[in-house]
């Protein structure tokens, strides 16, 4: 057996009803801690755990965090004297609460610690206590190790990473996605599958991730059809059950294209990541399977072709390329919308990501040639 680390959250809860354990989680973990509680737009949808925590100090992220943001609530975060941070909302309210809760003990300025525009220096303090409550099924940042920053200077989106950054607590309760907005729900949802199908086919899976992901894409498939049909709390329980699992493989094995043109184009376009990764994840697969040369990559690519026309119905031996452009079409279908990218931004974004982490474990060798295809055929 091939070996291989694996790195979580110290402590993960999951279940329907789990987030009323919240406030008395926190405070046993950071007892007599002022604390800070960030959440999305709709702060109405966080009072019922800002009152559970004694009127807390709050930051509201209406969109993907970008670094002005960060760095101003950091600073306000720092002169209130905060000791634990808790994030409750979509990956951007969880990658933005993980960055301040890395950044208020830390020395240097953010920008050494970025990756790509800065000099991605490991942090030089251990970060406050961070607790992450998601409200929507998709990123799994509730047990990564990284935020995702927009900077809007250089047209990026860019990590701020380091083991530490690991948080201390996760709690998955997947009562909170109830009634998610239809188009929330395909957009986080396809990045959730996304992200069980990447790590499952990239170079670096390992058995525990196997183990996640085999379980997970069927399961995330069938669940975000029913989802789209109607509401469905089972389909919720199972759909938050993928993003965790996501989470966890992506943080510990390594994703591929999808992710790594994810990240220029969301800073050169300003589309929500979701969307990005759910027009990208069918050209990708059928990009992946015809360049692929090692048979076992091939084999995986072929597997999860078999779990697309399971879940969809489509006739035994379909083939992946022909698994990849039914996923595609259902997914617009749906009303997912499509890349309108113009050449200009497709070779920034395929140069860009040519370079980035998340290529480096691709299953296959995609040039800027062949990623500025991907972009065409998600059009």
């Amino acid at each position: 057996m091939i070996p291989f680390t694996f790195m979580t959250a110290t402590e993960i809860v999951f279940g329907r009803g789990s987030a009323v354990s919240a406030a008395a989680r926190v405070a046993a973990l950071a007892p007599g801690a002022s604390v800070l509680l960030v959440h999305g737009a709709d702060g109405q949808r966080a009072d019922w755990l800002a009152r559970a925590l004694g009127d807390p100090l709050r930051l509201s992220v209406p969109g993907e965090p970008d670094l002005p943001l960060i760095e101003t609530a950091t600073e306000t975060a720092r002169a209130a004297g905060i000791g634990a941070v808790v994030a409750l909302g979509g990956g951007s309210a969880i990658d933005a609460g993980k960055a301040i809760a890395a950044l208020i003990p830390a020395v240097r300025p953010v920008t050494d610690h970025l990756e790509v525009v800065g000099r991605a220096l490991p942090l030089d303090r251990p970060p406050l206590p961070f607790v992450a409550i998601p409200t929507t099924a998709g990123t799994g940042a509730e047990v990564t190790r990284n935020a995702v920053i927009a900077v809007p200077d250089h047209r990026r989106k860019v990590s701020l990473r380091d083991p530490a950054m690991l948080p201390r607590l996760a709690i998955v309760d997947p009562a909170l996605t109830d009634a998610c907005p239809r188009a929330v729900t395909l957009a986080s949802g396809l990045d959730a599958v996304t992200q069980v199908i990447e790590p499952f086919c990239c170079t670096r899976a390992n058995p525990l991730t196997d183990a996640l992901c085999h379980d997970a894409i069927p399961r995330g498939l069938a669940a975000l059809i029913r989802l789209m049909r109607a509401e469905d709390a089972a389909a919720r329980d199972e759909l938050a059950w993928v993003s965790l699992c996501g989470g966890l493989a992506l943080a510990n094995a390594g994703l591929g294209a999808v992710h790594g043109l994810a990240g220029p184009l969301g800073g050169l376009t300003g589309t929500a990541h979701g969307a990005i990764c759910g027009a990208l994840i069918g050209p990708v697969l059928a990009a992946n399977r015809a360049a692929v040369t090692d048979p076992a990559l091939a084999a995986r690519l072929d597997q999860v072709a078999a779990w697309i026309a399971t879940a969809f119905g489509l006739p035994l031996g379909t083939t992946t390329a022909d698994a990849a452009a039914h996923l595609t079409a259902w997914a617009r279908a749906q009303h997912l919308p499509p890349l309108r990218l113009d050449p200009a931004t497709r070779r920034a974004a395929a140069e860009a990501a040519a370079a980035s982490s998340s290529m480096k474990a691709n299953p296959a060798a995609l040039d800027v040639a062949a990623l500025e295809r991907v972009m065409a055929a998600a059009g």
